[in-house]
């Protein structure tokens, strides 16, 4: 067996590998084991319960606006009846690491905001609608 030590992303990560003889075809490995930074492989601690949204909250405007990918809502930039124009940031959405801003994709009124900040949200999970 020889030992590797592969870097991605600036993690490093040791790897074993194993020679076949020549015409023998064997099962798949079991997986690599990761040396990464203690910080790095520990869970993520679990979040307290996250307040409900705002009273009046629901689904009551014509475009959704959904989640892009799976992340939390770090921080809401506009509340229901807010008046927005195309382009103007709604909210950002932390995932891996990076803020994403979720972008009004038209003009409008924010007819409902869906999420609470901090709130733990899925690939099209519905974030808010605007009228």
């Amino acid at each position: 067996m020889k030992k590797y030590i592969v870097t991605v992303n600036g993690v490093r990560y040791e790897v074993e590998v194993e020679e076949a003889a020549a015409g023998t075809a064997s099962a798949p490995a079991a997986p690599a084991i990761q040396t990464a930074p203690a910080a790095r492989a520990a869970a993520p601690a679990p979040k307290p319960a996250q307040s409900a949204p705002a009273a009046g909250a629901g689904t009551a405007g014509s475009n959704k606006i959904t989640a892009p990918m799976p992340g939390t809502i770090v921080k809401i930039a506009v509340n229901t009846g807010s008046t927005v124009k195309r382009g103007d940031v709604l909210c950002l959405l932390e995932a891996m690491k990076m803020e994403n801003e979720i972008c009004a994709p038209q003009d409008g009124v924010v007819a409902s905001v869906n999420v609470a900040q901090g709130a733990s949200v899925g690939t099209g999970e519905l974030i808010m609608t605007l009228a």
